[in-house]
C-alpha cells in the first residue's frame, strides 16, 4: 500500500503561481508513475500531468510543470500564470502504469484545494 500526502494548496490570484507537492510513503518500489489530477465539485476527476517513478518521462497540460525528487519520495505540480477556472481541488495519484484515466492509478492523497481569485 502507498500513502500520498499533498500540501502546498491555497489561494493565489490571477496570474501567479503555486506549487503542490505529494509525498509518497509507504511500498513505493512498486510505483510506476505518479499523476496530478482536479476536480471541481460535481464535475469528474481531470489529468493534469503524470511522471515516471524512475526514468524519464512525463506528460502534462499547458503552463504546467511536473518534477520529482526520488530521494524526498516526492512529486511536485508548478502551476504557472493560473486562471480561475484552475480552481479545483487537487489529488495526488500513484500507479502501475502512466496513464491519463483515474482508472490507471490505485492510490491517492486526500486532495488539495487551489483557489484562483480574479
Amino acid at each position: 500500500q502507498v500513502q500520498l500526502v499533498e500540501s502546498g494548496g491555497g489561494l493565489v490570484q490571477t496570474g501567479g503561481s503555486l506549487r503542490l507537492s505529494c509525498v509518497a510513503s509507504g511500498r513505493t518500489f512498486g510505483i510506476y508513475a505518479m499523476a496530478w489530477f482536479r476536480q471541481a465539485l460535481g464535475k469528474e476527476r481531470e489529468f493534469v500531468g503524470a511522471i515516471r517513478w524512475s526514468g524519464y518521462a512525463d506528460s502534462v497540460k499547458g503552463r504546467f510543470t511536473i518534477s520529482r525528487d526520488n530521494a524526498k519520495n516526492t512529486v511536485y505540480l508548478q502551476m504557472n500564470n493560473q486562471k480561475p477556472e484552475e480552481t479545483d481541488v487537487y489529488y495526488c495519484a500513484s500507479g502501475l502504469s502512466m496513464g491519463d484515466s483515474p482508472q490507471d492509478y490505485n492510490s491517492w492523497g486526500q486532495g488539495t484545494q487551489v483557489t484562483v481569485s480574479t
